[in-house]
């Protein structure tokens, strides 16, 4: 998703949390990654989960989105789905389109919003705009989801908003970010250009941060 150029640091830091930690790691795909080969995928018992790019905006939606998400459940893998948040969309018809896809039978996580772009907007206007939004989300599927975002526009953008959300930070550096109000944070998104059998080119790969587990982005179901 977050786009950065830091190869050596993303190389670096992928060998870091996989060959010598201990925590939960998961990778997170959509179209982008063309045929996945999920037996392969679900063989390798360092990759607990993956998140699933379902819809953006309006009205796109993930043509891999159906058969990556039937196939990650068939070969063992925890599932969760996302939605990329476009600010300017009316939030009613995000919510509508990311629902006709993401449903919760399907989910073993709880649904993540990717917040990367502010459309020309400021801080507290694209606030309104994603609070009502998440707000939207919760309702729907009776849980809060966990919001997605990169360091820097977290810090320029969201500080000190999302205290009622768990989040995701993706930086693609050796060391852990570090947020501007020193928020807590579930996940890191710590490479873009990871490499996994039964994927052909780069995936995102992340891990769960101190002692957070996959216990806390659990989809319940009600």
């Amino acid at each position: 998703m977050f786009f950065a150029t830091n190869t050596h640091a993303q190389y670096y830091g992928e060998m870091m949390c996989e060959d010598t930690c201990s925590h939960i790691h998961g990778i997170d795909i959509s179209h982008y990654q063309g045929d996945v080969f999920w037996e392969s995928v679900g063989e390798n018992s360092k990759m607990a989960f993956v998140y699933i790019k379902a819809t953006e905006g309006e009205a796109r939606i993930d043509h891999r989105y159906k058969e990556n998400i039937d196939l990650a459940h068939r070969y063992g893998l925890k599932v969760g789905s996302y939605h990329f948040y476009r600010p300017r969309a009316v939030q009613a018809e995000q919510l509508a389109n990311f629902m006709a896809q993401c449903r919760p039978a399907d989910q073993d996580l709880i649904p993540m919003i990717d917040v990367e772009r502010n459309a020309g907007m400021d801080s507290e206007e694209l606030c309104d705009s994603l609070l009502k939004f998440l707000k939207l989300v919760e309702k729907a599927y009776r849980q809060k989801p966990i919001v997605y975002t990169y360091t820097n526009f977290y810090n320029k953008y969201l500080v000190g908003q999302l205290n009622d959300y768990k989040l995701w930070i993706a930086q693609y550096s050796s060391r852990p970010p570090v947020l501007a109000d020193n928020r807590d944070y579930l996940l890191w998104q710590y490479t873009g250009k990871g490499h996994i059998n039964g994927v052909n080119g780069y995936v995102d790969k992340n891990r769960f941060m101190g002692m957070h587990s996959m216990r806390e982005i659990r989809f319940r179901r009600r």
